[in-house]
This record gives C-alpha cells, structure tokens and sequence, in this order.
C-alpha cells in the first residue's frame, strides 16, 4: 500500500503543478477525523484558492476530474468526494488497502525502516555520575535515549551511544569522603558524620568491599581496593569502579548498552578545555572583568554574557560542555541529540554560543536537546519516595524489580518527556486493559495463540500467507485495521524527526485497539479455507507490526500471556 499511496501523491502532485505551477508540494495527504468521511483527505484545493481567485469548492470538482482521469486514481481509488467548504475525501478501494498485507509479511521485520542514508548521530544518555545508585529520573533519560536511538536506526542513521560522566568533581570526593567514613566505622546520624555526606546503605558496602581489598570492575574502568583506610585516593577510584559496576547493573536489567563512555575529567587531561577556551578568546568573543572570564554569549541570542572562568581560575559548568561538544563534531557527528533533565535548560543557550563562537564550522541549534521531567512513584494511592538502598530516592532497579523491565520502558515512554509523570505500581501490575503495556502486549499474544491454533490444527505456516487471496478483506474493522498498519512507516519517520517515542506508545495502542475491535467482529478461523487464510495473513502482519514497533521501545512482544 506505500507505493500505492505514493503513485497517488505523484499523481496529484502533477494535477496540482498543471492548476498552479510550483504548487506539486502542496500534494499531502490527511487522515479524515472522523474515520466514515474516506481514507485519506486532500485540503490542496483550500489552500490554491486565495491565490488562483477561485472558489475552493469549484477548484477541487476541478482537480478531482483531473484526478479521475490519471491511471493511478483510475486503478485505487474507489471514489472522490468533496465535503464542506472544498475537503477532497478520497475512498481506496479494496485491493488498495489489502496490499499493506502483503507488504508486511514480505519486509518482515524491516517494514517501516529505511535504507541507510550514511550519516552519523550521537545520542548521549543517563549520563550519571558515579555518586549511587540510578534513580528513576535516570530511568526515564535510559528509556528515551535508548528507544531514541533505535527510532534513528529504523530510518538510516549509523548510531552512536555515548554516556558522559565527571569521575574527579566536588560529588565525586564527597562521595570518597563518606565512603572513608564508613570505613572507619561512623555512620549517618552519628556526631562527627557531615551533613554533606552520602546516607544510603551502598556507601556501606562499598566500604566493606574496599577494606577486603576486592577488585570491581566495570564496563569501561577496574581498579583493586588497597584495604588502607588512609588511602583516600584510592578510596575514590574503587568507589567510582564500585558505582558504575551498579551502574552497569541498572542498565543491563534494563537492556540499555552504550558503546562508549566519555570521562569529563579526559577533557582536562587531553587539554581539550584550554584549547577551546583559547578559540573563543582568539575569535574576540570573550571579556575579561572583575577577575572573571566571560562569554559574549548576547551575541548569539543568550538573555546575558556568562562566566567562563571564575575568579579562583576554574571553570564554570557549560565550559567544558563546549568542549566536549566540539569534540563530537570533529568526531565526525553531524547530528547529536542530548537527554538531559530540565534543570539543564539554563545551559543550552551557552553551550550553543559557545559552539557558535568557536568558529569550527558547526551549525546553529547544534546539539538538539531532549529534556525531560522527574518522575514521581505511586503504590496503594500514596507517592514512594525513600529507598533503603539508595537512601533517599527510589532506584531504577527497585522499579524494575517491583513491575518489569517491559512496563518500566512502556510507561516511560507513554508521555511527551517533558511532561510531568506519575509511575503506578498498582497499574503496571494489572493485568487488564488499564494497563497499556499489557494491552498491547495482550494483542500480540491474543494473535500468537490464534496462528499457533490454525498450525496445529493444519499444520499452517506464516511463511505461507505471503501469497494467498486477500480479497475476503472487505469489511469495516478490516479495513480499519489495515489503514492502522500502513501508517506505521510514517508514523515511525516523523518520530524519529521529532524524537518522540511516545508516538510509538501511541500508535501501538491504536494498532491493538483495531485489533481487538476485529477480533471481536469477526472470527478468524472459519471453515472456509479462503476466508481463514486471509484473515490470518491479516491478524499475523498485525502481530509483526506489533513486535517491530515494541522492539524500537525495548519492550518484548511474548507470544503468550
């Protein structure tokens, strides 16, 4: 059906370009709002009549006599109807909407994604420091940039995952001086614990650990305790290996994987902060007053200047930002997208001045940002708020082990992420229609036991139902449901152009809804060979589009429930 609707849009906008020449990108297609008005809806003969002088409803009877008259509206379009003010309904016939059947079961997996387009992204996510355990903020920035990057994968981007993260500032010797603390015996509520230190259990363990003189290891560092409670440097190495082995935990529970972790600290060492730093000085945009370095970052459309460099000669927070920013373009990233929490708003205006001023040839509105909001837990009508283990926060890990790695993902992603969002245990728990993961994930199960059903009973094949009749397909839920289907691949595009998961969450809920709305209207496996397999090729493209789309968010699509 995608080529189909393709040869449509060519065709129109060819009769466009004839009734307005330069007017061909003008030819777009509509879903009607209300589903009985047609299968697409085309506003092009609303839009040309201000400019042509004519009226709109006389202007699309016009293009809807040029559109009769092409092979492509001649051979798929059942009719054309003109509604209000000029709207052009335009009604697919069978076949046409049939198709998407078949080209759902030909691509398989691959339906919706395209070709490679050779281009290089970047997506850094989670990103924490190795202070304690992930809490479900880190969670939410896991799902989405995960689900992200598998959005950009399905339209031809090479990704490429990235998790930052500062082993060597102020949280990171807090964290090394509360772990020698415990080690040396005091504990939190104790007279001489501070009121800065960290308070959760693992700061215990972590002590034990060192004092054993174990060796922790993790993706990307190792490091063996010395067991010398004096020994406050290497208190602070195997406190950060201990925490991103947590770390690395948290995220393999939840099927995250990165393929590089960026150390902030390395930006210092390779001397990559100097040498941004002397850019922007050599390019005029800095100035220097009240001992301070600053950033003429008005220029580029930033509210005020900021500091670059304090009086006591370090650096403010956004200055390596820049740096590391820069580094990812010479990296050979021509797009990157951060996910970060919404007390990062304040530094995108600087750190995009500060990209701009260097002068290296980066675009304006590099990098795209995707900030999201904090997430509030609820069980039993009262909000979670203290984890024994982390002390003060609920973990990613409590959440995962309270529900599952699945609902964890689908609820994550059910909302824009800057929207504010409240985790139901109790609903994520429900097995009922509630409960959005389990609905969707009901829909692929409920059409895993019906070809299960007909392959026992007939020894049918999935691999078969490429090739039969679809012509029984004709009624309103069928039809319903294979328009659902043949959005998929759009749906996906304009996703991934916006970042927005959540449309994925959506969709799917739409899709199972369809579903089901079909399975109740009419049953599948009749005694009439033609009309069994038809539906069945239609419900097993459903169950395929089901799991492609569940697999872009991480979720699996369980063949039984």
């Amino acid at each position: 059906m995608l080529h189909i609707k393709q040869e449509l849009l060519a065709a129109l906008a060819t009769e466009l370009d004839k009734l307005a020449p330069g007017s061909a990108d003008r030819a777009v297609f509509e879903s009607p709002k209300v589903a009985a008005h047609g299968d697409f809806a085309c506003t092009a003969a609303m839009q040309l009549a201000k400019p042509l002088k004519q009226n709109p409803r006389q202007l699309a009877e016009a293009l809807c006599a040029a559109l009769r008259a092409t092979p492509a509206f001649g051979q798929w379009v059942d009719a054309l109807e003109i509604a209000g003010p000029g709207f052009i309904n335009i009604r697919l016939k069978p076949a046409a909407k049939q198709a998407i059947v078949r080209d759902v079961l030909a691509q398989g997996t691959a339906f919706g994604t395209q070709p490679a387009n050779g281009q290089r992204v970047l997506v850094e996510f989670v990103s924490a420091n190795p202070t304690g355990p992930l809490h479900v903020g880190h969670g939410r920035q896991a799902a989405l940039g995960d689900a992200i990057c598998n959005l950009l994968a399905t339209q031809g981007w090479d990704v490429w995952r990235e998790f930052y993260y500062n082993d060597a500032g102020v949280q990171i010797q807090t964290l090394a001086n509360s772990t020698q603390l415990r080690a040396r015996g005091l504990k939190p509520g104790d007279t001489d614990w501070p009121e800065a230190a960290y308070n959760g259990d693992y700061i215990q363990d972590i002590a034990n650990d060192f004092l054993a003189g174990k060796t922790v290891k993790a993706d990307d560092r190792a490091f063996t305790a010395s067991g010398d409670v004096n020994d406050l440097d290497g208190i602070r190495q195997f406190a950060v290996a201990y925490l991103r082995h947590e770390q690395d935990l948290d995220l393999k529970a939840f099927e995250v994987r990165f393929d590089h972790y960026y150390l902030e600290s390395s930006l210092y060492t390779s001397g990559r902060v100097d040498a941004a730093v002397a850019k922007l000085v050599a390019n005029g945009h800095t100035y220097e007053q009240d001992g301070a370095l600053w950033l003429k970052s008005t220029d580029y459309g930033d509210d005020k200047d900021r500091v670059m460099r304090k009086q006591d000669g370090t650096f403010t927070y956004f200055v390596p930002d820049v740096a590391y920013h820069i580094a990812k373009w010479e990296r050979g990233f021509t797009r990157v997208v951060n996910i970060q929490g919404m007390d990062h708003h304040g530094t995108i205006a600087r750190v995009r001045a500060g990209l701009q001023a260097a002068h290296v040839g980066i675009p304006q509105g590099y990098p795209d940002y995707v900030l999201h909001t904090m997430v509030r837990v609820m069980r039993g009508g009262e909000e979670v708020k203290i984890s024994k283990r982390a002390g003060s926060y609920v973990t990613l890990r409590d959440l995962i082990e309270w529900t599952s790695k699945d609902a964890v993902r689908f609820f994550l992603l059910s909302r824009k992420p800057d929207t504010e969002y409240v985790f139901d245990i109790d609903l994520a728990l429900a097995q009922n229609n509630d409960n959005p993961v389990y609905y969707v994930q009901y829909a692929h199960a409920r059409i895993c036991s019906v070809l299960a059903a007909w392959a026992e009973k007939d020894g049918g094949q999935v691999s078969q139902l490429a090739s039969v009749d679809l012509s029984p397909l004709e009624g309103p839920q069928a039809a319903a449901l294979m328009l659902k289907l043949a959005q998929y691949p759009a749906m996906l595009t304009a996703a991934a152009a916006d970042n927005a998961p959540h449309d994925i969450t959506f969709y799917l809920r739409d899709l199972a809804s369809s579903y089901h709305s079909y399975y109740d209207a009419e049953r599948i496996l009749v005694d009439d060979v033609t009309v069994k397999q038809a539906r069945l090729a239609l419900v097993a493209a459903t169950a395929q589009v089901l799991a492609n789309g569940l697999a872009v968010l991480g979720v699996s699509a369980p063949t039984r429930m």
